[in-house]
């Protein structure tokens, strides 16, 4: 275990296990020098601990890289409840793991995830004020795909110099809280749309509403595209579905979307521009943290339409230093978190 924190620079790990509701559940908090670790709660089906735990750690270091980039005053935690397999009540469940939450006294703010709603944020937030994302506000997701929306065009101009995306394919993997936000705006924009999702009913749904072509999941990674934008989980982008990819950029909301650091140097042997996930994904992040603290909304559209310009810098330097543009923004990151003269 304090090899895994050691991988992943993290400086905490926190288990909770209450046997009257079912609750087994992780709070990793990666780091918290530029204040509180803010990260959402996901609540899925894990195989063992390990996964849960590898899980919590690989996501909490991914949301303090994607709050420096922002330049958002927050650290990066995560949270994940085991779901139980039988049986379980939601209310008690998630009473307990805000109970959790307030053991922590601040150190981590809480917000959705994948299984997670404003539902379920309500309940925790009857037992504790550091959470965000309850129905009281609006849906951090929409932040998300806005700035996923404006950072498609940021690489759209980098790699085909054009400043609209007015016939361009654009191939969206999952259809969501920000799949479906996203292609809506692609819709607007004038994109062109193939669309996917595991939900056959969301799916069909969407293609006729947006006027996109659905095709079955296992086929989007060979669909002829400029964009490819995964919008589901992580761990997408490996070495058997980089072989396979047909477009020139992948810019999308998942987390964690490069399997391994190798896979960012593949992408850009290929040729293929990448938008580096915690960079592009990070509207959701920036309104919780704002809006947590009563930034205007004026302040919090600002910071989000800040992402483009980010990414710009990003694909602009990839360009310049002939390096992968995930391998250049871990370095903006690394050297932000870690070298105090920066």
């Amino acid at each position: 275990m304090f090899q895994q924190l050691k991988a992943h620079k993290a400086h905490d790990l926190h288990f909770k296990y209450d046997p009257a509701s079912g609750l087994k559940a992780i709070i990793a908090i990666h780091d918290t020098r530029k204040g509180p670790a803010l990260g959402g709660c996901r609540f899925i089906h894990y195989n063992s601990a390990d996964d849960a735990i590898n899980d919590a750690l690989r996501l909490a270091k991914g949301m303090s890289y994607k709050a420096v980039m922002a330049n958002l005053p927050q650290g990066g935690g995560k949270s994940v409840i085991m779901k139980p397999n039988g049986h379980f009540n939601r209310q008690e469940l998630f009473t307990a793991f805000g109970h959790f939450v307030e053991e922590l006294n601040g150190r981590y703010i809480t917000s959705i995830d994948s299984g997670t709603s404003a539902i379920e944020m309500d309940i925790i937030s009857q037992q504790t004020k550091h959470v965000t994302s309850t129905s009281h506000e609006d849906n951090p997701s929409i932040y998300t795909s806005q700035g996923v929306f404006e950072g498609i065009k940021a690489a759209v101009k980098s790699k085909f110099n054009q400043s609209n995306l007015t016939g361009i394919t654009v191939a969206v993997q999952g259809l969501g809280n920000v799949g479906y936000p996203l292609v809506q705006a692609l819709h607007h924009g004038g994109a062109r749309l193939v669309i996917t999702d595991i939900n056959a009913e969301q799916l069909n749904h969407v293609a006729t509403e947006f006027n996109a072509k659905a095709v079955p999941p296992d086929e989007i990674y060979g669909v002829e595209c400029d964009v490819f934008s995964p919008c589901g989980l992580g761990g997408i982008v490996n070495n058997h579905t980089i072989q396979q990819f047909k477009c020139q950029v992948i810019a999308g909301s998942a987390n964690n979307q490069l399997a391994t650091a190798e896979d960012g140097l593949r992408l850009f042997e290929r040729g293929i521009l990448y938008a580096p996930d915690y960079v592009i994904n990070g509207g959701g992040l920036i309104y919780a943290a704002m809006h947590h603290v009563d930034k205007p909304d004026e302040e919090i559209a600002k910071k989000t339409a800040e992402i483009a310009n980010t990414l710009s810098e990003i694909f602009s330097a990839s360009i310049s230093q002939n390096m992968p543009s995930s391998e250049v923004a871990d370095r903006i990151a690394q050297q932000r978190l870690y070298d105090e003269s920066i």
